[in-house]
């Protein structure tokens, strides 16, 4: 395999927000808490010592969740060390995405792992867990019912699927199940069992995405972690209440998106007043202030501040905080020195720093997670019969094959020159008509636009003639550009890892843990070749 790396700044699928962040943009700095670097996590881990972590109650609830499943000792000890002060983590999340949905899930995983060994190495004295965090309670059926293998998606149909997706029962998955094992074959046989399994010895969706996770990383020292516990939510009573009746959270993030837009940069997850959620068998549904008490929207409940408070302190568990909140529910339960995500999750997290500030919860390290773009043996071959590299493929399709063609042109199709001669000659024309008859000058404008159209033509007309002696590479061309950047967009964000894994066994995960670095800027190329 041949790694090299790609510019960010040279990447016109990501958002400017994203390439800003990743490039060290200054007009980002008074939305984040901490610079990028290994050094500077030296600053960060003092920070988080001055804070009480519930320790306890996570080991604890960490370990509940453990029981029944494979026996992995890297993972255990992991969870034992977290009871120490001197254990921190460092954490990705996604949602409960069907056979862990696009590849990125697992890119930043890999960079999170890497992350925690590369603190072990610079800070020997402590120790350093990667944690993912799988999030079941603020997310639709919709986002997660899908997984793509092979240009084909594969969806998970259930009409009663409804309110937590964590919380929906895994019988209904047979169906996809069956079609999953169709799709991998004989040669799938061992990759299909693991996740049957996960996803057939667990009750409810969100234990078998962890476990999923856990069965597919636990070499690694990985510890998943599933959030919608009782005891966590008892622990973010206070911040939950502050919201209920403060309704502190808007005023911070809409601030903050205001002088975000100042700078330039587009404002992300959209504040409510209350960003809770009431949750019900198969419901979720939204809190808001109504009178003297909160409405439970689309529902007739109805509490009094008197029984709202009653509530919250007997079922905090019903109680869900949306993407506004979740980010300080999850670092207040985890002694957390840094957050990896994609572009878009960073551009969202840089809207909460003043929110945290106010709820004395310390602000994280935000490091954007590795992108890959993967080329399998075939597609390079294809590439360089054609002369093309992955730089070349990055325009939309139309461009690229124009500029194939003129290169690869027997003629030359441009005719800027001709272009240029032409506009001359009209030109001299009309100043020659402004010494004769000035009325003529309108006209003369007016046939030369004319003739610049024919002349646009006629180049239209070569270029489209080239074309047709370049049809099969040309189709060649719009395969590749299909299937390394579907819909415009980038791979990692539509394929799912499976037929890598299928291709590729155990190799597919060790060149990512070998060639991803957090921080290293630019996407990742791994070539097959």
């Amino acid at each position: 395999m041949q790694h090299h790396l790609i510019p960010y700044t040279a990447m016109p699928q990501l958002a400017a927000t994203d390439v800003a962040y990743a490039t060290g943009n200054p007009a980002l700095s008074p939305f984040y808490k901490y610079d990028v670097s290994l050094e500077n996590f030296a600053a960060v881990i003092a920070d988080k010592q001055n804070e009480s972590t519930p320790r306890e109650v996570l080991v604890e609830v960490l370990k509940r969740q453990y029981q029944g499943r494979e026996q992995a000792p890297l993972v255990q000890t992991n969870i034992e060390k977290l009871i120490s002060p001197n254990t921190f983590t460092v954490v990705t999340a996604h949602q409960p995405a069907l056979f862990t949905g696009p590849l990125y899930y697992i890119y930043k995983i890999f960079s999170t792992i890497n992350l925690a060994e590369q603190l072990k190495a610079k800070f020997p004295r402590y120790d350093f867990v990667p944690v993912f965090v799988s999030g079941g309670e603020d997310h639709d059926f919709a986002e997660i019912n899908h997984a793509n293998l092979f240009g084909k998606a594969l969806r998970w149909e259930d009409e009663t699927a409804g309110g937590s997706v964590g919380a929906i029962s895994t019988k209904g998955l047979s169906a996809v199940l069956e079609e999953l094992k169709t799709i991998l074959g004989e040669n799938g046989a061992t990759l299909y069992q693991t996740i049957h399994d996960a996803y057939t010895q667990n009750e409810w969706y969100g234990s078998a995405s962890i476990d999923l996770v856990h069965r597919l990383f636990h070499q690694y020292g990985l510890v998943a972690l599933n959030m919608a516990e009782p005891d966590f939510k008892r622990l973010f009573i206070p911040t939950m209440r502050e919201e209920l009746w403060g309704q502190v959270s808007q005023g911070y993030i809409e601030k903050t998106q205001g002088e975000l837009n100042e700078a330039g940069f587009s404002s992300q997850a959209h504040a409510r007043e209350i960003n809770l959620f009431y949750l019900q068998p198969g419901r979720r549904d939204r809190i808001i202030r109504e009178g003297d008490g909160f409405q439970v929207l689309n529902t007739d409940l109805y509490f009094s501040d008197i029984m709202m408070e009653e509530e919250l302190e007997a079922n905090p568990q019903f109680f869900s905080p949306n993407v506004v909140l979740r980010p300080l529910f999850q670092e207040l339960i985890l002694p957390n020195l840094a957050y990896v995500g994609g572009g878009g999750e960073i551009a969202y997290w840089l809207e909460r720093k003043s929110q945290f500030e106010h709820f004395g919860i310390n602000f994280p390290m935000l490091i954007r997670r590795n992108s890959v773009l993967w080329l399998d043996k075939a597609t390079c071959q294809k590439m360089d019969k054609l002369g093309l590299g992955v730089e070349d493929l990055l325009q939309d399709t139309d461009l690229v094959i124009r500029q194939y063609v003129a290169k690869n042109a027997e003629g030359e199709l441009n005719l800027s020159d001709e272009m240029g001669q032409l506009k001359a000659l009209f030109e001299k024309i009309r100043q020659k008509s402004l010494q004769v008859d000035p009325t003529l000058e309108k006209a003369i404008l007016a046939e030369g636009v004319k003739q610049e159209k024919v002349l646009e033509q006629l180049e239209g007309r070569l270029m489209r003639a080239e074309k047709q002696k370049h049809e099969t590479s040309l189709n060649q061309i719009r395969n590749l550009r299909d299937k390394l950047f579907p819909n415009n967009g980038l791979q990692e964000r539509t394929d799912n890892f499976l037929p890598y894994q299928l291709k590729y066994g155990e190799s597919f995960f060790a060149e990512l843990k070998k060639g991803l670095d957090p921080f290293v800027q630019g996407m990742l190329i791994i070539e097959d070749r």
